[in-house]
């Protein structure tokens, strides 16, 4: 939540900045120079004024006798916060001990001023900023004039002196602070060792062990043991061997990528920015990635210095009309054997499918080609009909279809100098929107396997890269089923070598029969014991991209903003859209001041919703569980992962997995659910099993709103408004009587169309 009012800043002019007699602000004419003089000579220090004015930085800990200040600014900043509650570190410690907090505002320029009055008694200073010293430098700076008895130490991304000291050895608290959890890997560098790495992004538990190794050369106490004892627990039970499924990250079902990607035998590709970047990890000979507007670039200096005659280069639409195009001219330049695939798919995908900024067609894009001077373009469609004669192509541009990929990639690569290969099909998820919303063609045609003649060799998945294809296990052994749900009417699995493919004209899918109830066939269920908020209770939602992890994360977020509680949802989406992992972090407390940090800290967990068990068992969640604190309800639904594609026998290993989390959070604190089964089977299809699993959740009292809130929060999101509610019941069912649903959906059919 966020507090949104008009008076709660009152801007202040500073009095004591004499502006220059024509002012600060641009006009014209305005020459360069006296730009330059006015900014270096005036507009620095007005911002410094203002900055003090109104007390943009800030002492917000202070202590009567101060030795250790600290620092931060922005995300920092509320991981020191967290990283010193974790420690036990509340206002009155923080004064007793000598803790004085510095949050900064505005990092450069830095006011000097501000940092005499925050620096004056301390012993020593800890920077805590992300990536570089921007802030330390300025700091260390500013108090290089002090007197030596007086200055105080200043440390930050180093311990001490180690940045300019190669090989010194480092005190026992600077390595504790900078190996395991707490720390980025490979923490020793050239320079010494790491206190606050510049990689990665810092963590309350990377600032708190940080912290610990500053102060405790006059402070301990049971709190900061236990907190560091746990972290080095944490530590070793993630770095013991295990079996782990990766979640990988891959195109979606339909995706044009699935084919466009695919290079001949004996070439190779290089990647850059768009979801085709994901070629990389699916063996298909494609490597490196490049920044927006330089694919192909890296090539420019290998090809002089390669025994490799040729490369493709894939780009997207959207990188093209950006700044792609001037890479495509370097290379004509440069005079370089390169293929550029441009993958014409109609949408900006990667970042949700938003249109193209600018107009541009097909015609458009080989038309500009040839003016720059590419030696032949062919264009690849999905459908070659809906291009006349008349479309607009440059002149000697071919027109094929899709089918013809490799014999066109072949040509292509043996024509001296930059070629170009663009392929025209729609976007998967874009075509699936549209559908929706009777904007797109629907094809009245749909795949199914034979279970009976199938004899699960995988084919019909290594021709179309495609995640629909799902493993069915049988009596006879793993068989293949498409997954009606999710396909996107590529039709690409139709190319494997089988009998058992099945096309069906001119039928529309049947969704599967919901298993009718009335209220009198279950007793009104009790409502449950809602967890108290003396601290803020943490949930992660675990589960994987495009089944709706992110949207259980913003019902919880809204139903505990529209109970007045302060709440942070904080969505790590990474490649969300692509069946990649994804996890959300919700913290609920009383008052919005009590969140600190909005990640979930290491070990803080109270609830752990694994809507994806693999998911679930993964480092990034499992840190954040504790045994004594954590509940996890997991979902042994079995989603597939983009390994099954590759190999037709890949094992899913639930035991294990189940086992995992079992030892993270305790036998006795876990819930097992069949819940993609139970919520295909009680609702007619699986769409809203993560619903399913929050009600599940809220039923055992481990989610801190009401229901009414939740229900009221289905409501306002204004999707499928009736079946979530269903699923959010069903899910509260099962978590008060599983036995009594299990026997009413035993004695119902368990058909989904497969």
């Amino acid at each position: 939540s966020v507090e949104i009012d008009a008076d709660r800043v009152e801007i202040r002019l500073p009095d004591d900045f004499v502006l220059p007699a024509d002012g600060l602000h641009l006009r014209w004419p305005d020459p360069q120079l006296v730009q330059e003089r006015r900014m270096h000579e005036y507009k620095v220090y007005a911002a410094i004024a203002y900055a003090r004015a109104n007390r943009l930085n800030r002492v917000v800990l202070e202590s009567p006798r101060p030795r250790l200040g600290i620092v931060a600014c922005g995300k920092a900043y509320l991981d020191v916060r967290q990283a010193l509650d974790d420690l036990g570190i509340d206002e009155r410690v923080a004064a007793d001990i000598g803790l004085r907090l510095y949050k900064v505002a505005m990092p450069w320029p830095l006011d000097a001023e501000g940092v005499r009055h925050f620096a004056e008694g301390l012993e020593e200073i800890l920077v805590v900023e992300e990536k570089r010293q921007i802030i330390e430098y300025q700091l260390k700076e500013q108090l290089y004039a002090w007197r030596e008895d007086v200055r105080p130490r200043v440390v930050g991304k180093f311990a001490d002196s180690d940045e300019w000291m190669p090989g010194r050895a480092a005190s026992p608290q600077a390595v504790a602070a900078t190996t395991g959890i707490g720390a980025a890997a490979g923490t020793v560098g050239p320079h010494g060792h790491w206190l606050l790495p510049p990689t990665g992004e810092l963590t309350p538990a990377i600032v708190a062990r940080a912290i610990a190794a500053r102060i405790a050369r006059f402070h301990d106490s049971a709190a900061m043991r236990e907190r560091l004892a746990f972290l080095e627990a944490k530590d070793a039970a993630l770095a013991r061997p295990r079996l782990a499924v990766p979640r990988t990250p891959w195109f979606c079902s339909g995706c044009p990528h699935n084919r466009s990607t695919q290079v001949p035998q004996g070439s190779s590709a290089v990647a850059g920015v768009g979801c085709h970047l994901m070629a990389v990890w699916m063996g298909r000979n494609t490597s490196t990635i490049a920044q927006m507007g330089g694919e192909g670039v890296n090539w420019l200096g290998i090809a002089g210095h390669s025994g490799t005659r040729h490369v493709f280069a894939n780009m997207g639409d959207g990188t093209y009309y950006h700044s792609g195009l001037l890479a495509i001219r370097a290379a004509v330049a440069a005079r370089v054997n390169i293929t550029y695939k441009i993958l014409y798919n109609d949408a900006v995908a990667m970042t949700g499918g938003q249109p193209v900024d600018g107009p541009i067609t097909v015609p458009q894009i080989t038309r500009q080609l040839a003016a720059e001077g590419v030696e032949r373009i062919v264009v690849l469609a999905e459908d070659p009909a809906r291009y006349p004669r008349d479309a607009g192509f440059a002149p000697g541009v071919q027109l094929r279809p899709r089918d013809d990929l490799d014999a066109v990639q072949r040509e292509l690569r043996e024509v001296p100098g930059v070629t170009a290969l663009v392929y025209d099909q729609t976007c998967a998820a874009e075509k699936r929107r549209r559908r929706k919303r009777g904007s797109y063609p629907d094809p009245a045609t749909r795949v199914f396997i034979n279970e009976l003649v199938c004899e699960g060799c995988g084919d019909c998945s290594a021709k179309s890269n495609c995640l629909s294809v799902v493993p069915v296990e049988t009596e006879f052994g793993r068989k293949r089923a498409i997954d009606q749900f999710s396909c996107n009417k590529d039709y690409s699995c139709v190319a494997g070598f089988c009998p058992s493919i099945v096309t069906v004209e001119g039928g529309t899918l049947r969704r599967g029969q919901a298993i009718a109830t009335h209220a009198g066939d279950f007793p009104g269920l009790p409502e449950p014991a809602l967890p108290a908020l003396a601290t803020p209770w943490s949930i992660v939602v675990a589960g994987v991209g495009g089944t709706g992890v992110v949207t259980i994360g913003a019902l919880v977020g809204m139903a505990a903003h529209l109970e007045g509680k302060g709440v942070s949802v904080l969505d790590m989406t990474g490649l969300a859209q692509k069946g990649g992992a994804v996890m959300s972090h919700v913290r609920i407390a009383d008052r919005q001041e009590a969140i600190h940090a909005a990640r979930v800290a290491t070990g803080e967990a109270n609830l752990v919703l694994g809507c994806d068990l693999i998911v679930a068992v993964g480092d990034d969640a499992l840190s954040k569980t504790r045994a004594g604190l954590t509940r996890a309800i997991a979902n042994t639904g079995q989603a597939i992962t983009g390994d099954f594609v590759r190999n037709p026998d890949f094992p899913f290993p639930l035991a294990a997995m189940k086992g995992q989390l079992a030892d993270a959070v305790g036998a006795d604190a876990v819930d097992f659910v069949d819940a993609s089964r139970l919520a295909a089977l009680l609702m007619g299809h699986s769409i809203a099993t993560n619903t399913f699993m929050l009600g599940y959740a809220w039923q055992k009292g481990l989610v801190p709103v009401s229901g009414e809130a939740l229900m009221r929060a289905i409501e306002l999101n204004g999707v499928a408004v009736e079946d979530n509610r269903a699923a959010f019941l069903w899910g509260r069912r099962v978590a008060f009587d599983a036995d009594r649903v299990e026997r009413l959906v035993s004695a119902a059919e368990p058909a989904l169309p497969a």
